[in-house]
Order: C-alpha cells, then sequence, then structure tokens
C-alpha cells in the first residue's frame, strides 16, 4: 500500500484496484447505502477508521457531517454509497467522474 499525502488532500491507493482511496472522517462509523441518500437501506456500516476507495459520485439527499453540508454522495463498491460529508477527499466539490 502506498501512501500520498499534501495540506489539502490525503489519499491512497490500494494496489489493484485503482481506485483512489480516502479516510472517513474519524471517530465515526459510517452507513453504507444501496443507493445516493439517507431514504435507501443501510447495506453495512464502515468500522472506525475506514478507508474507502471511490469509484464515482453522484448528487443525492443533502447530509451534514464533519467536512460541511453535501449533496454529493461517493460509490465506494457496488450498490454501495456513502455522504461525502464523512470523506477527506480535500475537495467540496466533485473530484471523480459522475455515475451513470
Amino acid at each position: 500500500m502506498s501512501v500520498e499525502s499534501d495540506s489539502s488532500q490525503v489519499h491512497t491507493l490500494i494496489s489493484g484496484s485503482g481506485f483512489p482511496t480516502f479516510p472517513v472522517a474519524p471517530g465515526y462509523r459510517v452507513n453504507v447505502r444501496n443507493g445516493p441518500g439517507t431514504n435507501y437501506a443501510v447495506v453495512r456500516v464502515l468500522p472506525l477508521g475506514a478507508s474507502v476507495g471511490i469509484r464515482c459520485q453522484c448528487e443525492g439527499t443533502n447530509v451534514s457531517g464533519p467536512y460541511g453540508t453535501t449533496t454529493i454522495w461517493d460509490n465506494i463498491g457496488n450498490g454501495e454509497y456513502i455522504s461525502d460529508a464523512y470523506v477527506k477527499t480535500g475537495s467540496d466539490g466533485y473530484i471523480t467522474s459522475r455515475c451513470g
């Protein structure tokens, strides 16, 4: 595993995944949902200290978290989404391609 960091962004590239991986806010166990919104079912919960690979991003319900308030949701797996408000991407906007 290689780690790259600077003052504005921290991410990891997990070998073989091809997706940039970013840390989830410290101290949070984040719900992973089967769609981009709080109205979708929780499919699992990320453990404390987790990092996630972001495949693509899309608009969903508005969520407030430790990294601000946003409608951006990160696709982290097949049918798995978390609010970008809980992911340290170093940006308030989109950092990868849009889903769809």
